[in-house]
């Protein structure tokens, strides 16, 4: 009941096939490869930057200029 059957992947293939042609399949699934390659690279550094920042330790800055009454 879970998960897809062959048959499943079948009717989404001839879907697919129907739908764009079987010329426009091949350059369909390179964009798609595409966008999936750059989202990654895009998540991996959002990663990187908040590892960064968790690592650096977080210094207290002070402003010491005195307050001037009017």
């Amino acid at each position: 009941m879970g998960g897809l059957s062959p048959i499943h992947i079948l009717i989404v293939v001839i879907v697919l096939v129907l739908l764009f042609g079987a010329k426009k399949l091949p350059e369909l699934g390179k964009s798609t490869g595409v966008s999936i390659r750059e989202f990654k690279k895009g998540l991996s550094e959002i990663h990187a930057d908040v590892s960064e920042d968790e690592t650096k330790p977080e210094t207290k800055t002070t402003n010491h200029t005195p307050a001037t009454g009017a």
